[in-house]
């Protein structure tokens, strides 16, 4: 039975992965079919042709998009569900089950966000984002379902770790909306915005926009390390050791509380601030992967 699960979760990822494809390319075709240029535009005397988009030529396809990201949302959740019954615990002892778990919280926030702002054009970095995860747990990542190590079994593995997962996916969506200010700054000094970026929000509108993602979500990964290092006590008779993990965690709470404090104090707004919130988000992803892989300490039972 155990066994059962196992592939059927196997089943339900890959499927996943194909529909986040498919969501993929729908992104895609909305945004290039989109382009259009005017029927009376004059192309003559090296006139350039001022092209526009309409997204009413591509709603269908836009509808398209979003419910394929949902459908991917749920099969994915549903190979996350079928893999913690497969391991008989929670699906976050290892590498593989903790990267299928972050993609689906990344997913998540976006979906959620996307019902009170217009976040559709970020459907296409997204869905890629998603897919190298998914692509890179699959591929590097697997490992067969297996019991807790003793350190991990612990009610405090639910409590800290899906404040942990929940953080990183805000996280990531906040650093996307970061460096797409910080492109489309670069793209407005240069000169007009091309007709492919249109739709995306004003400046000022995606600067707002992860500062709110941080804010948010900033007391969540308070939590998380409190609540670790309760873990650790309970686990290991110390509240802190300075294992590498822990003090990447801390690196990166005092980066996003930097962030915070620079735009709420100091008064720190655009490419500043969208540079310190990549570099906070870069601390986690450096937590994340290099940590976890190569580095050494009393995390090393993520199963690589």
């Amino acid at each position: 039975m155990q066994t059962t699960w196992a592939y059927i979760s196997n089943y339900f990822v890959y499927s996943a992965m194909a529909v986040f494809t498919f969501s993929f390319i729908a992104h895609a075709f909305e945004t290039a079919f989109a382009v259009r240029t005017p029927e009376n535009a004059d192309s003559t005397a090296g006139n350039l042709l001022v092209k526009t988009l309409d997204y009413k030529r591509t709603e269908k396809t836009a509808r398209i998009a979003t419910a394929l990201m949902i459908l991917g949302f749920v099969l994915l959740l549903a190979g996350v569900v079928a893999r913690g019954i497969s391991a008989k615990h929670v699906p976050w002892g290892n590498m593989y089950e903790f990267s299928i778990t972050g993609a689906l919280a990344f997913t998540g926030a976006y979906l959620i966000a996307l019902r009170k702002h217009d976040l559709r054009w970020l459907g296409l970095f997204v869905s890629i984002s998603v897919l190298l995860t998914l692509g890179t747990a699959v591929t590097l990542l697997y490992r067969d379902s297996s019991p807790l190590v003793p350190a991990l079994k612990s009610p405090w593995l639910v409590i800290h770790v899906i404040a942990a997962i929940v953080s990183g996916g805000v996280f990531l969506l906040a650093n996307v909306v970061a460096g797409a200010y910080l492109y489309l700054e670069r793209v407005e000094e240069s000169g007009a915005r091309p007709a492919w970026l249109q739709r995306v929000p004003s400046l000022e509108v995606l600067d707002q926009l992860s500062y709110r993602l941080v804010a948010f979500v900033f007391p969540l990964w308070t939590f998380s390390v409190i609540a670790g290092a309760i873990w650790a006590e309970a686990a290991w008779g110390r509240y802190w050791g300075w294992d590498p993990k822990e003090t990447w965690a801390f690196i990166t709470w005092v980066a996003y509380a930097a962030y915070l404090h620079a735009r709420v104090t100091v008064g720190w707004r655009g490419r500043r601030a969208a540079w310190l919130c990549i570099f906070a988000g870069s601390t986690f992803l450096f937590n994340y992967v290099y940590v976890n892989v190569w580095g050494t300490g009393k995390h090393t039972y993520s199963g690589l």
